[in-house]
């Protein structure tokens, strides 16, 4: 089959990607790369609905259980490994298949990452406390007075990273969306030892009917309650170390540790804030996807949703494309 060695299969939460990618592995003769920032976690199983030990064992997955949830994971970590993990692949014959949905993964995948500065855990610490006291909405509001591109795309409720455009820009006086550039930008072009652009990569979204997405999100947070989520945050809330602001960020995760550690809503309401809030999070998937060309949309309920995937990347290497 003619194919690039490596390739995407994206798509928001709950569009089936899982069970699309190991048909399609097996069929290309592929192992799967998970693009997913909270698999990365050893422990938080049930609610990123990692794969299966079966089907693990019936395709290679790679990045997965790379961190204790008290550790945590960045994006540049995760480039570093998917390439050391794709050299891998290709050293036995086999073709590398990223899949998941984490936006900026996806987006520094198909073009590079311009580093920003480091952090500073004191300026971190006084940011974080100001959160605290005075409350995540008027943070994410003085953001919004210095970057408010980057305040447009984080919720108020993703204090970590909040915090750390708030660094950035106290750090250097340059915003992180400035900082935050990849290859095709006149910024990262005239910067010094900037890297040449990472080689193109052929990505598939799978597209759902928004109703019918939110339909398979509110399902599959009943199943994933139904399978012992809960048992999984009360395990995780009685290891030796506190979790991560990463790994507590993790969708879910903080509403039942919320629940847990009260005073706090219903059960009945704990559930419903997390169907909201993972619907949330599937809408500003779809925004990414939009904004990034390269992705062709698939539906992800076609009967024929796997011929047209291979369609696409066969597309990828004919003369004249790209």
């Amino acid at each position: 089959m003619n194919l690039p060695a490596k390739l995407i299969l994206t798509g928001p939460t709950a569009c089936g990607k899982s069970a699309l990618a190991l048909a399609l592995a097996e069929r290309i003769g592929g192992e799967i790369v998970a693009m997913d920032s909270m698999t990365l976690y050893r422990g938080m199983d049930i609610g990123t609905a990692k794969p299966s030990a079966a089907d693990r064992a019936r395709v290679p997955h790679r990045l997965l259980d790379a961190f204790d949830p008290w550790e945590s994971a960045t994006v540049a970590w995760w480039l570093e490994h998917a390439e050391v993990a794709c050299a891998n692949i290709a050293g036995r014959g086999k073709r590398a298949l990223f899949v998941g949905g984490t936006p900026f993964y996806l987006k520094a995948l198909l073009h590079g990452l311009f580093p920003g500065p480091p952090a500073d855990a004191a300026l971190r610490a006084r940011l974080e406390a100001e959160a605290e006291r005075e409350g995540k909405e008027k943070l994410h509001a003085r953001l919004a007075t210095v970057d408010a591109r980057t305040a447009a795309r984080l919720h108020p409720n993703d204090v970590r990273r909040v915090v750390r455009a708030l660094e950035v820009f106290e750090l250097t006086g340059k915003r992180i969306s400035e900082w935050q550039q990849t290859w095709d930008t006149p910024a990262f072009a005239e910067s010094p030892g900037s890297a040449p652009p990472p080689a193109p990569i052929p990505a598939v979204v799978l597209a759902l009917p928004r109703e019918e997405l939110y339909r398979r999100i509110d399902e599959r947070v009943g199943a994933m309650l139904a399978a012992g989520w809960l048992e999984e945050v009360k395990r995780l809330r009685a290891l030796p170390k506190p979790l991560s602001r990463e790994a507590r960020q993790a969708l879910g995760y903080r509403e039942l540790m919320d629940y847990l550690e009260g005073p706090g809503g219903t059960w009945e309401e704990t559930v419903s804030l997390i169907r909201t809030h993972t619907r949330q999070f599937a809408k500003r998937q779809l925004t990414w996807f939009r904004h990034l060309p390269q992705c062709v949309p698939i539906p992800a309920d076609a009967p024929d949703a796997i011929e047209r995937i291979l369609e696409t990347w066969q597309g990828f290497t004919r003369p004249g494309i790209l």
